[in-house]
């Protein structure tokens, strides 16, 4: 295992996400804030990084699998960490609160610790917006696409680690092209959705911190009642842009390029189509138990499953009002995620497809030993591999879940709080039900309650097995 590597390779990324950490700097000093202390902090980190990369310059930078694997995980503590610092100095809140926010930030959940964000700096309010657009397409992916120090073989395990999904789908010979396609698509989107925004009479400065957090699926607002501040134009904008966000951006490049057909795939279909089921059934079940217009209804029924399907996590409403029945179809939401590729966090569609073919063929075989089948998805055959990589993560999953569920019940909480609160934590939605609801905040949990909700957050967003393989005898031995 190569240190030096390890070292090279953090300090890299963390250069160039401090570099964007100038940009709140710009932020403050154009509303007239004192930035001194920020600047000294993100100046500092800067500084720190180039030093590391100035004494490994000679260092010839190689990473394998154990020093990939190591450098995802390391990367996400030390950033949160560095996020975490500006935090501190100006909102006056602890560390675990304030790694905790960062963390939430990074990985693009959402969940707040923060009782009112209004009287927060505008500067600190940018911040917060553009970690999530940091992280939503991934940091690894932005250190592969975009810094040319990282060899092609450490690329492609570096994007293994971190790109969400079940493989990995390259439409360019070299992964780190791909990267920066996908980070062109994104990067017009949060433009697109800006100017979007804007049209629907937000601030410039309201319109940007959104559409970062809209497509990052991240959830941060820049007001406490969140998008219900807003226009229903400027909800449906978001709905809109939700949904995109929840697509595989590799499908975005290709539709650009000119493949028409790209949308039409088993995954698409499910993830479009549970969308407007649970849209059709919570905005029933809304407009027959209450006197809401149907209009209404379907605007924040559409918007409420998008924020919690894709993971994001904005509210546009106190939805946790709407009764048991509406509740049980929004943790569904919760539960169903979006789809592979995606700046989505949670299971991913593709993994419930797979799940249930392959529960109906060992059905079938059951029934008929001597059948020989294969597993077909889109009339491609499915590795078995992959399958048993799925059935692995799905039992990563809900191990994690079970243990911070009963982390939280032995905490003291109540059952809706203990799951659903896990769940939005694991799956990376950000709000909850029951003491974490839309109109709640994360602030009463305690500071190991916040290490601990952070870690959860970690795993979920590296999708478990970069987590846990880390406690293998086998990874440290083998490689």
């Amino acid at each position: 295992m190569s240190l030096k590597s390890i070292l090279k390779f953090t300090s890299t990324v963390g250069l160039v996400i401090f570099l964007f950490f100038l940009l709140p700097i710009l932020v403050g000093l154009y509303y007239g804030e004192d930035m001194s202390l920020y600047a000294i902090s993100i100046l500092s980190l800067l500084f720190f990084n180039v030093v590391v990369l100035a004494l490994l310059r000679k260092h010839n930078l190689s990473l394998g699998v154990k020093e990939s694997i190591i450098s995802v995980n390391l990367v996400w503590i030390l950033l949160g960490i560095g996020g975490a610092i500006p935090l501190v100095l100006y909102t006056n809140i602890d560390f675990a609160s304030a790694f905790f926010e960062a963390i939430s930030g990074f990985t693009t959940t959402g969940a707040s610790i923060y009782t009112d964000v209004e009287i927060l700096p505008r500067s600190i309010l940018f911040h917060r917006s553009l970690m999530h657009w940091i992280g939503g397409v991934g940091i690894i992916v932005l250190g592969v696409g975009l810094l040319p120090l990282i060899n092609p073989s450490g690329s492609l395990s570096l994007f293994k680690a971190e790109s969400t999904g079940i493989s990995i789908d390259k439409i360019t010979p070299k992964i780190k092209d791909t990267a920066k396609l996908i980070w062109g698509i994104y990067l017009l989107f949060t433009v697109l959705n800006i100017f979007a925004l804007k049209i629907c009479e937000m601030s410039w400065f309201d319109a940007i911190n959104h559409a970062l957090s809209t497509v990052a699926t991240g959830g941060f607002s820049t007001k406490n009642s969140s998008l219900g501040f807003f226009s229903d134009g400027a909800i449906a904008v978001t709905t809109f842009f939700m949904i995109i966000s929840g697509i595989n951006f590799i499908a975005h490049i290709r539709f650009i390029g000119g493949d028409k057909k790209c949308y039409f795939n088993e995954e698409m279909y499910w993830y479009l189509g549970l969308f407007l089921v649970l849209s059709v059934c919570l905005t029933l079940i809304h407009f027959a138990k209450s006197d809401d217009t149907l209009y209404y209804s379907a605007l924040h029924s559409s918007f409420t499953i998008a924020t919690l399907a894709t993971t994001t996590g904005f509210a546009s409403v106190d939805y946790e009002q709407w009764g048991q029945f509406a509740i049980t179809v929004m943790v569904l939401a919760m539960i169903m995620s979006a789809q592979a590729g995606s700046t989505a966090g949670g299971v991913k569609i593709i993994r419930y497809v797979l799940f249930f073919k392959n529960i109906s063929l060992e059905i079938k075989r059951s029934l008929r030993p001597d059948l020989i089948i294969s597993l077909f998805v889109d009339g491609r055959q499915i590795k078995s591999s992959i399958i048993n990589s799925i059935f692995g993560f799905f039992s990563l999953f809900l191990l994690t879940l079970v243990v911070a569920t009963f982390y939280m019940y032995a905490r003291g909480y109540d059952a809706l709080t203990s799951i659903t609160t896990s769940i939005a934590m694991l799956g990376n939605v950000g709000p909850a039900f029951g003491m974490t609801g839309p109109t709640d905040n994360y602030a009463f949990f305690s500071w190991y309650d916040k290490i601990f909700l952070s870690a959860v957050m970690i795993i979920g967003r590296l999708e478990c097995y970069t987590v846990f393989i880390l406690l293998s005898r086998t990874f440290w031995r083998k490689f």
